[in-house]
């Protein structure tokens, strides 16, 4: 009974070493990796969780499909000796997928770091260089310690960043550095309620810190509750993330 649970885990840890990939099931793929072009395939997707289908199909990756199928055929049939074997090659396969799609897409962030290097992105459009390129050296840092699913993550970001750049797109942020007042009468706006939006902290509690952000601006700097419509709040970054531009309704 032991080993069959644990069996049962070898086989639970494949599916896990595969969830990046789950959205692909067939054996029967196009191995065959693409070209990456002077447009991206990333941009052209529009969609930064995108990885072209030749890169996420890898030969590594099918292959640990076939292993689980075989671990679990095994273990119904009660063979659990060739099923532990199975699932163990599953996993060892899933995680050198893993490591493959890190090193094309690092290369890929590698590329694009180049050309914006080359084009002076990084005084046309400072912001986007900086998180691009700390997203890029934070990958090739996560790759180098065999943190295979974070590398590919990070270099995805890079990849999002510089590409749009490149296709000429701007790149879309969703959180603003700035946010004018509304009315208490309409929108109830007070720092309480601004600090709850999603796009803020959505936290109320951190209302103080836009209090001590904004505090020479409000007609009573001693009192924290008389803020007034129209009046442009900053909104300071409290966990690295980049902010940029006035928020929009």
């Amino acid at each position: 009974m032991n080993r069959k649970i644990t069996l049962i885990l070898l086989i639970s840890l494949v599916f896990t070493s595969q969830a990046i990939f789950a959205q692909q099931q067939t054996l029967e793929l196009d191995l065959t990796l693409p070209l990456f072009y002077s447009v991206s395939y990333f941009a052209a997707a529009g969609d930064e969780s995108y990885i072209p289908e030749g890169i996420l199909n890898n030969e590594f990756y099918t292959e640990s499909i076939r292993l689980t199928k075989l671990a679990h055929d095994t273990f119904e049939i009660g063979d659990y000796d060739a099923s532990t074997g199975f699932a163990q090659e599953a996993i060892r396969f899933a995680q050198l997928s893993d490591e493959f799609v890190s090193v094309q897409l690092i290369a890929e962030a590698k590329r694009l770091v180049d050309w914006a290097d080359k084009n002076n992105i990084a005084k046309k459009y400072p912001i986007d260089y900086k998180e691009g390129k700390f997203y890029y050296d934070t990958g090739v840092e996560l790759h180098a310690i065999e943190q295979w699913n974070e590398a590919i993550f990070a270099a995805t970001k890079s990849i999002n960043i510089f590409a749009a750049l490149e296709s000429g797109k701007s790149v879309v942020r969703g959180l603003p550095k700035q946010y004018t007042v509304r009315t208490w009468q309409k929108e109830r706006d007070c720092l309480w309620n601004i600090s709850g939006y999603s796009w803020v902290y959505g936290d109320p509690s951190k209302w103080r810190l836009l209090y001590n952000a904004n505090k020479t601006k409000m007609p009573d700097p001693n009192n924290p509750d008389l803020i007034e419509p129209g009046m442009v709040i900053d909104i300071p970054s409290i966990k690295g993330e980049v902010r940029e531009g006035m928020w929009r309704p």
